[in-house]
């Protein structure tokens, strides 16, 4: 009897021991799996993170070899003390993101309440809407810097059939006419971004919210503001962060159309960096502003997840 009770005890202690082991081993299998992945994210992204935030402290002009070496904190006191340009570039870049994001956002917002309507070839034209999305940024600059040609452009030749101009304007290299013409080029590309995506909140709305509102007299207005943007506003949280953070970082598209100019009318702080950086080789002075370009991203996400968090509280 002791020794069948001793074999039985023996069995569930070995039974137990399989299972841990088979237990362990289902828990550090995924991440055994992911291990490679995870490694060549580490190399591709972080290390040239960490190189940026290295160089940022270093004198690294290729112009200047003799003065290479550890030059503390003198990049970023040259940045915000004696580089004048630095500012204008963040001013344009504040100037930049905020319009191409609220104008998206309610451009997109309206062809999404359009696309959500029954007509015929609906499906047609919600592909049709993607296409500018699709089309890679290259090749969308291309595009309208042909159409902004001031020779063969066909912008100048529709404005003079219909009369409003007189004579070729130069879009592209007039100071009064470079950034709007580079924000209706980014617009273009953009607002089906809004478009798709609050497109998809909106057919989750349940029809019966909108039955009952009419039951009780609401109209179109009122159905808009009471019931469409609130079942909406986590995606414009998530569409205008995600957004905002896209264009803050765009680069294509100003630098092919424009690289900057005319007198850094268009000049972005990440065009600044690259600029700095890439084509005059002072590496240490680019990445000194792609630390702070990396600051004032992270304040800006930390400030609107907050307030857009207050607001969902309240």
């Amino acid at each position: 009897m002791k020794m069948r009770q001793h074999l039985t005890t023996s069995e569930s202690i070995r039974t137990m021991q399989t299972k841990r082991r088979r237990f362990n081993s289902d828990r550090t299998l995924p991440y055994i799996l992911i291990a490679p992945t995870l490694i060549l994210i580490a190399v591709i992204m972080f290390y040239p993170i960490l190189r940026v935030f290295e160089l940022s402290v270093q004198n690294y002009d290729l112009t200047r070899p003799q003065e290479f070496g550890f030059a503390g904190l003198l990049n970023f006191k040259r940045i915000l003390f004696e580089d004048d340009l630095f500012f204008g570039t963040v001013w344009v870049t504040a100037k930049w993101v905020l319009i191409e994001v609220v104008l998206q956002l309610v451009l997109g917002l309206i062809v999404a309440l359009l696309l959500n309507q029954s007509f015929r070839l609906r499906g047609v034209v919600r592909s049709l809407v993607l296409v500018p999305w699709a089309v890679s940024g290259v090749l969308t600059t291309m595009l309208w810097s042909l159409m902004y040609n001031q020779h063969i452009g066909v912008i100048n030749d529709l404005l003079k059939k219909i009369g409003l101009i007189h004579e070729d304007i130069a879009w592209l290299a007039n100071t009064k006419t470079v950034f709007g013409s580079v924000i209706v080029a980014e617009l273009w590309r953009g607002i089906p971004f809004f478009a798709v995506t609050l497109l998809a909140s909106l057919q989750s709305i349940p029809n019966d919210v909108y039955e009952s509102c009419e039951v009780d007299g609401c109209g179109k207005v009122k159905k808009l503001f009471y019931i469409t943007l609130p079942y909406l506003k986590e995606s414009i949280i998530f569409a205008t962060l995600l957004r905002a953070i896209w264009e803050f970082n765009s680069i294509d598209m100003i630098f092919t159309m424009t690289n900057g100019g005319p007198m850094n009318m268009t000049t972005t702080l990440p065009i600044y960096m690259m600029q700095t950086a890439i084509l005059k080789g002072n590496y240490g002075y680019g990445s000194a502003i792609g630390v702070i370009t990396f600051i004032f991203l992270m304040i800006f996400v930390l400030v609107y997840l907050r307030l857009s968090r207050s607001e969902q509280d309240d």
